[in-house]
């Protein structure tokens, strides 16, 4: 348990520098290539890009907000990009329904984030997990939807250092529970 809180403390590190990577990739203005193939550098997150979205193949609405707050459902589009290929997966905007826009594709300026659809922690320790797709939320949205919210590189989750204090917890917890199971049977 003590190792298991070691080595959340190390990874509360690693966490700490991938949210420095990605808040100096916001702050960057040029734009990068999209990545072809999943899966996806951390390099590439939070980064400006652009794709040409030949046409929507499959249209997969969530909810989401939009930049002011609204609430709404986030349009998003798995876009054909060649004859082949895993496509890309563009966020074109927020709506008030699950209706998709009438966008047929085109030329997409954005911020490239996490996809949708992460694999969980039990598929990857089972090696089940598909690699994790990128999404890239266009800056200017399709015609009739609102502009969706681009996440901050800030909320990306860092609570490895409250994991570290539970192992710690439940190791003085075993601890005691030893001692005083060892002090009761060699009483009298």
């Amino acid at each position: 348990m003590i190792a298991l809180g070691v080595w959340q403390l190390q990874r509360k590190n690693e966490k700490e520098a991938l949210v420095a990577l990605y808040q100096r990739n916001m702050a960057m203005s040029s734009l990068v290539t999209y990545p072809q193939l999943p899966q996806v550098a951390d390099a590439y997150l939070f980064r400006k890009s652009s794709v040409v979205c030949l046409e929507p193949v499959r249209w997969d609405p969530r909810s989401g907000t939009d930049q002011k707050g609204k609430a709404g459902f986030r349009m998003i589009a798995d876009c054909r990009t060649g004859a082949e290929g895993p496509g890309v997966l563009v966020d074109v905007g927020i709506g008030d329904d699950f209706t998709p826009p009438k966008w047929t594709g085109g030329v997409v300026q954005g911020t490239i984030v996490p996809g949708p659809d992460q694999p969980t922690v039990m598929e990857r320790a089972a090696g089940k997990d598909m690699p994790a797709r990128a999404m890239l939320i266009a800056d200017t949205p399709a015609a009739g939807l609102r502009p969706s919210a681009v996440p901050s590189a800030d909320n990306t989750p860092n609570n490895h250092l409250a994991y570290a204090v539970q192992w710690f917890l439940f190791a003085a917890a075993a601890l005691i529970i030893y001692f005083l199971a060892v002090r009761r049977r060699l009483r009298p």
